[in-house]
């Protein structure tokens, strides 16, 4: 594989004003529309990106007939202390699910449950 292994990613939601107002409260960030006006069944907002740098970025995505939640893959979201997004959470309507633990000479995670049922993670080195 020549470049990274992930290209884009997407967190399916059911309200999406409600997942914006999270992510954005959580992880102090603005999130800018996505337009597709081939498909009027489609939202999405996407998280900020500098394609310069490494990683990718992706979206909160709205589509018919394809409810938040249950689905198996974890993102996480680079922090400079994953405990200061983790304070975040709960009062931006979502739940930790794990505090903050080390993982060794990779740093620490904490595991999250958003507005809408998704679980995620987020890393940091310190």
């Amino acid at each position: 594989m020549a470049n990274n292994p992930v290209g884009w990613f997407e967190i399916y939601v059911d309200d999406l004003d409600r997942a914006q107002q999270f992510y954005q409260n959580v992880l102090a960030i603005s999130l800018q529309e996505l337009g597709d006006p081939s498909d009027s069944t489609l939202q999405m907002l996407a998280f900020p990106s500098d394609m310069e740098k490494y990683g990718a970025s992706g979206a909160l995505t709205k589509m018919n007939d394809l409810p938040a939640g249950g689905n198996s893959t974890l993102v996480y979201f680079s922090c400079d202390d994953c405990a200061i997004e983790e304070s975040r959470v709960e009062k931006a309507g979502g739940r930790v699910h794990r505090s903050k633990m080390s993982i060794g000479e990779y740093g620490f995670i904490s595991l999250a449950l958003d507005s809408e049922g998704n679980m995620f993670g987020l890393h940091s080195l310190k």
